[in-house]
């Protein structure tokens, strides 16, 4: 797989560039954000590996600008620890987030979940529930005529509700999905990505997509 970290600190972009390389991945670098969309659109990374604490442009308005022409999955690097940074970098379409400071290989299972959970073959080809469909080898969304552009992490949120869609999902059952049985993702992550899912499918039509049951889980609505 084609990563690019983007990070303006030289040495911290050489210990992930050599961790990931020893993992079998092909690594392109970015000191800047202008740097990163450069690469982004030339290069058509695989996933990206993004600085929130970028100068001039910082790693959320660089997520938002690839935001807008691509769905690449994006694991931001963040010095900040507090909820409010971490909720804002996946409500504009982050996959997950690692703190600093960390090590290589908590950053290298990082990336294997999510090039996991976004690799074809996981699902069935095709999903279908009413007028919702989803093609999951193109990772393409539709609803009735209405094409709809999910960030990885919300594509595979859709397609595993999806493939059971009466049966009542527990929460810590998507969160093992997504994510890994051992990760410490909170239950504000979750909320953050279906609360986007339910906006996208909702502007497109189908705004009961996902229903909850208080203390069960999720599960799909008609979607007529």
């Amino acid at each position: 797989m084609k990563i690019l970290i983007v990070d303006d600190d030289p040495r911290l972009r050489e210990l992930v560039r050599l961790a990931l390389e020893r993992a079998g991945h092909a690594v392109i670098t970015a000191g800047d954000g202008q740097q990163a969309l450069t690469h982004a659109a030339r290069e058509a990374p695989d996933l990206v590996v993004l600085d929130v604490g970028l100068p001039e442009m910082d790693g959320f308005e660089t997520c938002r600008r690839i935001r807008t022409r691509s769905e690449v999955p994006i694991l931001f690097l963040t010095a900040r620890d507090d909820e409010i940074d971490r909720i804002l970098g996946l409500e504009l379409g982050a996959d997950d987030y690692v703190t600093k400071p960390f090590s290589p290989r908590e950053l290298v299972a990082r990336v294997a979940a999510i090039l996991k959970r976004t690799a074809r073959g996981a699902v069935p080809a095709r999903l279908e529930r009413g007028r919702l469909s989803l093609d999951c080898h193109a990772r393409h969304c539709r609803f009735g005529a209405a094409d709809i552009a999910l960030t990885a992490t919300e594509f595979g949120l859709l397609a595993w509700l999806m493939q059971e869609p009466a049966r009542l999902t527990p929460r810590a059952e998507l969160v093992a999905a997504l994510w890994g049985a051992q990760s410490a993702v909170s239950d504000r992550t979750l909320d953050s990505h279906l609360r986007n899912l339910r906006r996208k499918l909702a502007e497109a039509g189908c705004a009961e997509a996902v229903e909850t049951v208080h203390g069960q889980g999720m599960r799909m609505g008609p979607c007529r």
